[in-house]
């Protein structure tokens, strides 16, 4: 019969603790063969150990793409051409045991829409700790990098980090947050460990993640699905085709953008541009519903309602996208019962 994980671990606690010494004193030649027993059995189950701390092994890092399927259908409210994107290239990369490069995801829209969540749903479905994991690293522009004159300082400390996590598990993950308040140029200091290098000063970043959010390029996300709504099309027949290019146009020329001018954009390293759309009064009340069941709370339509009702929308006089999409109802919510 196989040992317990928990008679192994409590084992390893005596011998690292020093308890083993309340059973002093002992004769030399148990002694010698109490330490054979253990170190085979140390031996024979030292990857147990894997299970009890975090580590760059496939314990802790295994791509799920069942449940990134799932929960891009279930979870991510209103975002057709973001879900699609998303799934088919983690999909693609993970899927790929020697890909050319790391992979770049670049999303952009109105604060509220789903950003956030997508790279929590991304980090769920790889990582076993999801968003806690060691190996998921997230920068903001006014925590991590907030004096301007300190720019060549930020780049420096910033290329040290990726190369050190990076070396640590080529699997790592980095989130930049509010990239259209980062200072410009920043980004184009870590252009070398997301371009097609087999190794750089003999590390390899090709199966590192890099995810940019910014809500630069929402207001012509917005434009464009408007015109669909005034021209009485459905907003799901918006494809990507219809946005990509105006996109990046749109984020390349934007000072604010966190990205302008840089030269990720003009070498082709950002894999893909990826719109979220303005949220309609309908997905704000799918919000609410979900928001309610992920508290478990009993879900209330007339509440999910009243509270997508109460929201502010654009353009005034029509009410049709929510300015702030999702983002505040979790905590309207409180405020309503």
């Amino acid at each position: 019969m196989k040992p317990r994980k928990s008679h192994v671990l409590l084992l390893w606690m005596l011998i690292c603790s020093g308890m083993t010494e309340a059973i002093e004193p002992i004769s030399t030649s148990i002694a010698v063969g109490m330490a054979a027993a253990l170190t085979g059995f140390l031996a024979s189950y030292q990857n147990i150990f894997y299970y009890f701390r975090e580590c760059c092994r496939p314990e802790w890092i295994s791509f799920n793409r069942t449940g990134l399927k799932a929960d891009l259908e279930r979870k991510l409210i209103g975002q057709h051409i973001a879900s699609r994107i998303i799934l088919r290239a983690v999909n693609g990369f993970m899927s790929n045991s020697n890909p050319k490069k790391p992979l770049v995801l670049s999303l952009h829209g109105w604060t509220g829409t789903g950003k956030n969540f997508v790279s929590q749903l991304i980090a769920d479905s790889i990582y076993k700790e999801g968003m806690d994991s060691n190996f998921v690293h997230v920068f903001t522009s006014e925590l991590h990098f907030p004096h301007a004159s300190q720019l060549e300082t930020y780049k420096s400390q910033l290329q040290q980090w990726i190369k050190g996590n990076v070396t640590n598990c080529a699997h790592s993950m980095f989130i930049f947050d509010e990239m259209d308040q980062m200072h410009p140029g920043l980004i184009d200091g870590i252009k070398p460990y997301l371009d097609y290098y087999d190794k750089l000063d003999g590390v390899s970043y090709r199966k590192a993640i890099f995810i940019f959010l910014s809500n630069a390029g929402g207001d012509s996300i917005v434009q464009k699905a408007l015109d669909f709504w005034r021209g009485g099309r459905d907003r799901e027949e918006i494809q990507l085709r219809d946005l990509e290019t105006e996109l990046s146009l749109s984020v390349f020329n934007n000072k604010k953008s966190g990205l302008w001018h840089t030269s990720l954009i003009d070498k082709n390293l950002v894999d893909f541009f990826v719109p979220f759309l303005p949220l309609e009064y309908r997905h704000v009340v799918q919000c609410a519903m979900a928001e309610m069941i992920a508290a478990e709370r009993q879900p209330d339509q007339n509440l999910a309602e009243q509270l997508a009702k109460d929201l502010v929308y654009f353009p005034k006089a029509d009410r049709v996208f929510s300015v702030k999409g999702c983002k505040t109802i979790g905590s309207k919510l409180d405020y309503y019962t």
